[in-house]
């Protein structure tokens, strides 16, 4: 289930469809590791063995020859526990390396899925944590479980030796075991009920922070920042508390397991030396079966690690899985999907019935909302939208950009449903630019070409969007290396390079909202005159609020309340006084 969902993302997946998916990717390599980690534990339990046919055989007997011949087999005996070690970790942490990168790009092929979804309800960070933390303790597995299985091999090594000294040891051993095994499945429980609540609150306590610290400067700027402050810390006291709640359970797992381990081999040391007081074993025996019991004390610990990390990893797996697994937000290509090219057409975009209703609240009858939409976008002059709740504009972007599903009505390009054709080649047919784009690590030009047909001449788009003023301010002009997001240039800066790259585009149609917020009035009345020149003859639709761009429209749809209100020119939309008020705000 989860090699299918790597190719295609969308699909019921569950949490054990993911660790059966983690380890059979590198089932070859876990096998490996797994009987080398055996060889080495068997070799670790030879040691005491071998420490104690020392004793008997060449220490008292005074025999010097038998004593180079046994510590030369001991010798061995560590170059090969040693190496084995050595290439069974080489082979596990490759295996946990690799399905921790794999389970990563799972997680960002979801996200990044045309159709999206994956990120429906949760933050930014929240999403970074499932993709970092939650994959590598999931990926853990392939480390633990070869760890396990050498422990089970080394109790097996160790009862079968004092089997051969002792009867009433090697059963105690074997029939002893089982129980401690049960014991621990027992108090882990805890700990996986927590690990999951744990998860969820540090990786909500970092989304919180991560679009705090993007949006700091708008926080300052409104006031809200104590507010801000205030919910950071609420959510950092709920992931502290999820944090200790786990780490309590944790040590107490662990507190218990030791005080059990402590105790079984407390009792194989005492039957060990009530059987050298009787006489029945040697002193050499002894030695073997007190160092055997004190090297079980690792396998047995290893036990409580294993279930440790296998109850960390299911929790993790479920997170996992609940975001491979969230519903597509719009609907795959129409079965019939039509020969035209998207590209080829006009670009006559028209909305009929289109409703913005949020399916959380149902419709909203009293404000008409029941109505719809219906808009028409043509090449020539540029179309514009102007919604008194930016919640509709939001919306309506949204169900043109094929991120949503509009709740009634349909959308149409040329006559053909938009939902006919894949999201992405959608997509690429009405671009939708949004005001806070972000830009890329790379030069200005690389950044206005990057959506652009290739051998594309980026300077008609760059002086059209006054981006020309921009690399004209820079030390290597369009040259220039832009940091991430744009982080090295200022906000209006930013923004006009955004609208060249969409400008640059040529998409058949081009959906533009708000991209003059962060300019001056001048570079504003610029940049809309530039763009009605560049744009003319292609369909243009400007969701905005700036008289300068909304001038410069050849019809002006104002909507409120999810619904048409009233159609015309910007100048005559302005005796509307609610019109008048939202553009003048």
């Amino acid at each position: 289930m989860i090699g299918s969902a790597q190719q295609s993302p969308l699909g019921a997946v569950s949490g054990k469809d993911v660790l059966r998916g983690s380890l059979r990717a590198f089932r070859g390599r876990i096998s490996v590791a797994a009987a080398l980690f055996c060889s080495h534990q068997a070799g670790e339990a030879l040691v005491p063995l071998l420490v104690g046919v020392i004793i008997d055989r060449a220490v008292a007997t005074g025999d010097p020859v038998a004593l180079a011949g046994w510590l030369a087999v001991l010798a061995l005996d560590f170059l090969l526990l040693s190496f084995s070690y050595r290439l069974g970790a080489r082979q596990a942490w490759h295996a946990d390396a690799w399905a921790d990168a794999r389970l990563r790009r799972l997680v960002a092929g979801r996200l990044l899925h045309p159709r999206g979804g994956g990120e429906s309800g949760r933050l930014p960070g929240e999403l970074t944590g499932i993709a970092v933390s939650d994959s590598k303790r999931v990926a853990e597995l392939n480390t633990a479980l070869p760890l396990g299985l050498a422990a089970i091999a080394a109790v097996t090594v160790a009862a079968v030796a004092l089997l051969t000294i002792d009867l009433s040891l090697g059963l105690l051993i074997l029939l002893g075991t089982p129980p401690l095994l049960w014991l621990v499945q027992l108090v882990v429980r805890p700990l996986e009920r927590r690990s999951g609540p744990e998860q969820e609150r540090a990786a909500r306590a970092a989304g919180t922070a991560a679009d705090l610290v993007s949006g700091l400067r708008v926080l300052t700027g409104i006031g809200a920042r104590p507010a801000a402050v205030r919910r950071y810390r609420g959510s950092s006291r709920d992931a502290l508390a999820a944090t200790l709640r786990a780490t309590r359970a944790e040590a107490g797992f662990l507190g218990a397991v030791q005080l059990t381990n402590g105790l079984f081999l407390a009792v194989i040391a005492l039957v060990g030396g009530l059987a050298a007081l009787n006489g029945s074993i040697t002193v050499g025996q002894l030695v073997s079966a007190v160092g055997l019991a004190q090297f079980l004390v690792g396998p047995l610990q290893m036990f409580g690690f294993v279930s440790a990390r296998w109850a960390q990893a299911r929790a993790s797996a479920a997170r996992i899985a609940a975001v491979l697994s969230a519903p597509a937000a719009v609907g795959d290509a129409a079965a019939g999907l039509p020969d035209a090219n998207p590209d080829a057409g006009p670009g006559v975009l028209s909305l009929r019935g289109v409703r913005l209703d949020d399916p959380a609240q149902g419709s909203n009858t009293d404000t008409g909302s029941t109505a719809g939409i219906d808009l028409d976008v043509g090449p020539g002059a540029p179309a514009a939208l102007v919604a008194a709740d930016p919640e509709d504009a939001a919306r309506l972007l949204g169900c043109l950009a094929r991120e949503a599903e509009p709740a009634a009505g349909r959308i149409t390009l040329d006559g053909v449903p938009l939902d006919a054709w894949p999201a992405e080649v959608a997509r690429g047919a009405v671009l939708v630019a949004a005001h806070d784009a972000h830009l890329f690590a790379g030069s200005l030009h690389e950044n206005v070409v990057a959506g652009a047909p290739a051998g594309t001449d980026p300077r008609r788009a760059m002086t059209a969007a006054a981006a020309d003023q921009v690399a004209a301010t820079l030390p290597a002009g369009a040259d220039t290396d832009v940091a991430a997001r744009g982080r090295s240039l200022s906000g209006g800066q930013r923004q006009r390079i955004a609208l060249a790259r969409a400008l640059a585009a040529d998409a058949p149609v081009l959906v533009l909202h708000d991209p003059t917020t962060a300019v001056d009035a001048v570079t504003e009345s610029r940049v809309a005159e530039g763009l009605a020149a560049h744009r003319a003859g292609r369909s243009t639709l400007l969701v905005t609020t700036s008289p300068a761009l909304l001038a410069r429209a050849g019809t002006v749809t104002f909507l409120v309340h999810g619904r048409v209100r009233a159609r015309g020119t910007h100048a005559e939309l302005m005796a509307d006084p609610d019109y008048r008020a939202v553009v003048t705000a």
